[in-house]
């Protein structure tokens, strides 16, 4: 569970996570002295970032003890680090349920349900709180029977970027990186992975992202102002935010397609604008940002 270069040929599909590539992305409009270099999220045997999250919420909660033969691992989520529990539960034997809203996106819960996963389905319109709401009542009623994997409120959730995401970009850039650009969910990303950067670098600018308004259609992230606010979440932990309109973030994963290839999910969009954006008004920089999942677990959704 380090930041070291996996083995040409590994043991176990969990040690596939991780090692995602950056790719400069060339076809969008940036200032001339600006590099703007996309960390592929989706690459990840689970298909998204949450697969780092998923692997040390369970590793830490087997250290700890609190995990072990019988427990069953539960979690709330929107789609994403509900399939990377699914993953490692069936790779490591363990009994998965899982608390997602039913605005989670048909192909996620498809996903979790193929890799063995018992899903609870919470109201779409209480979104991610109302299944976080949900899941914590499940666990009160029977706290032996479950190990709560908690990723909003667990260090271990930020403690997987500082130490995976953070050493992997900052290796990959050589440590020329100036700006991190991530989007708000839990909010472990851009916290683990900004502590990282800023430890080795102090003049980095951290940029989180966000939902420009309350009802948005941005899957996986948090309009903070709105929401329940995740407890390893802090504001200090980014140097500025931006919020983008679910507009922008959708017609960014169709630009971002038709330019350089890649097919992402909308939160991913919303990175790209914002990323977009912030390397316009620059003069020089190397801006990472870092892109959450693909787009293939979108296709039952409007892409308009």
């Amino acid at each position: 569970m380090s930041a070291a270069a996996p083995a040409c040929v590994t043991s176990s599909i969990l040690d596939a996570i991780g090692w995602t590539p950056l790719v400069r992305l060339r076809g969008l409009d940036v200032s001339p002295g600006v590099e703007l270099v996309a960390k592929c999220e989706w690459l990840n045997p689970g298909g998204s970032v949450k697969d780092r999250t998923a692997l040390w919420l369970v590793r830490e909660g087997e250290r700890s003890g609190a995990l072990g033969p019988g427990k069953v691992i539960i979690d709330s989520s929107s789609g994403n680090t509900g399939v990377g529990l699914a993953l490692i539960g069936q790779a490591l034997g363990y009994t998965v349920e899982l608390v997602m809203p039913e605005s989670a996106s048909l192909e996620r819960r498809r996903l979790c349900e193929a890799y063995g996963a018992r899903i609870t389905l919470t109201a779409a319109f209480e979104g991610s709180d109302g299944a976080l709401k949900r899941v914590r009542e499940i666990v009160a009623a029977a706290p032996r029977r479950y190990f709560y994997a908690d990723q909003y409120r667990n260090p271990a959730n930020p403690l997987a970027h500082y130490r995976t995401t953070g050493p992997e970009i900052w290796q990959q850039t050589g440590g020329r990186i100036t700006h991190f650009v991530a989007g708000l969910g839990t909010s472990g990303t851009v916290m683990g992975t900004g502590r990282y950067l800023r430890e080795r670098k102090p003049e980095v600018r951290i940029v989180a992202v966000e939902p420009d308004a309350a009802l948005h259609g941005l899957e996986g992230l948090k309009h903070m102002a709105s929401a329940l606010v995740p407890e390893i979440y802090s504001e200090g932990g980014h140097d500025d935010r931006i919020s983008v309109s679910t507009e922008e973030g959708y017609a960014k994963c169709r630009e971002v397609l038709a330019s350089d290839g890649l097919f992402v999910g909308h939160s991913a969009g919303a990175a790209l604008a914002a990323a977009q954006s912030l390397a316009l008004g620059l003069r020089s920089g190397v801006v990472v940002v870092l892109l959450p999942d693909g787009g293939e677990r979108y296709l039952s959704e409007s892409q308009s």
